[in-house]
């Protein structure tokens, strides 16, 4: 039988030691600080949904204002000097009806924002990020630190730690997301990245972290259809740590068999900055703990 946890309460973490004017700039409360001699191995930023687009508000979705959310994020994070930072989907959107050029522009805007995190930066791919455009149009416009410029699943190692990233946009006959010939309760990952993510966590003693837009926890309309068997192989590897979500914008956790899925709340429901959300993830040898800013949840994980 599968080992599912939902907590129906995500646990406040006692690590968030923060500078005041950080803690002011972001509304937080204060955590309890940990004594100075525990450090992590990894202490890395994350943020996901901005869905930027200069169009109007439709529902919960801002589009404009992801500009200011993202940027007080990256802002943030240069502040707390985290290792590295990521954006884990749907970064850009588009007009209501599709139009290659205006989205190419919106990729360009917010991406500027991005851009000014003074460290490595990552992208993972979102299906809005396929929205009037592709995946190489996109990846000419939003640089990964390190990475082939063409690559929309990748691998890299940082502070002793392997970190990999997938994509899950591609539809059931195992086609490319492509200028919106897409729905998005189809997201898959195709036996070929399935056999280089083997390969690849086969490769190295590690621990590791995965990253990818679409829940790889259940089978929900949000989440990876061949999410099972991807699971499968991240339990084979006996090193993978937890995955990262975005995607499903409320946010979301679950432990199945001793790996922890961790969905981040979105940048693009609501108005102003108390309904930003992003976060810092600390790597420590029996834990690992998450820090959410603004509407993001804290919890901190333990390792099995």
């Amino acid at each position: 039988m599968t080992n599912q946890h939902h907590p129906s309460q995500w646990h406040i973490t006692r690590r968030d030691v923060l500078k005041i004017t950080g803690l002011t700039m972001a509304g937080l409360s204060l955590g309890i600080p940990i004594s100075a001699n525990e450090k992590p191995k990894i202490r890395f930023g994350m943020v996901t949904d901005p869905h930027y687009a200069d169009a109007d508000i439709k529902g919960t979705r801002h589009y404009r204002e992801s500009l200011s959310k993202l940027t007080e994020c990256v802002t943030f994070m240069n502040e707390q000097k985290v290792d590295f930072l990521i954006e884990l989907g749907d970064l850009k959107d588009q007009d209501p009806s599709a139009n290659e050029q205006n989205t190419l522009k919106y990729l360009q805007t917010i991406e500027a924002v991005f851009k000014k995190f003074k460290g490595p930066r990552y992208h993972v791919l979102g299906n809005h990020d396929m929205d009037s455009i592709s995946k190489q149009q996109f990846l000419a416009h939003a640089k990964n630190t390190g990475i082939a410029p063409n690559a929309s699943y990748y691998s890299f190692d940082q502070k002793g730690l392997h970190f990999v990233v997938l994509d899950a946009n591609y539809t059931s006959d195992g086609s490319d997301y492509d200028h919106g010939n897409f729905k998005w309760i189809d997201a898959n990952i195709p036996n070929a990245q399935i056999e280089w993510l083997t390969k690849d966590l086969a490769s190295t003693t590690k621990p590791t972290l995965v990253f990818v837009h679409q829940p790889l926890d259940g089978n929900t309309q949000h989440c990876v259809k061949n999410a099972e068997q991807v699971r499968h192989v991240l339990e084979q590897s006996k090193n993978v740590l937890a995955a990262f979500h975005g995607h499903n914008h409320v946010g979301n956790y679950t432990l199945i068999k001793n790996i922890h899925y961790y969905t981040l709340k979105a940048v693009i429901e609501g108005s102003g900055e108390e309904n930003n959300a992003y976060a810092i993830v600390e790597v420590y040898d029996d834990n690992i703990v998450i820090t959410g800013y603004r509407k993001a949840i804290s919890t901190t994980l333990a390792r099995a």
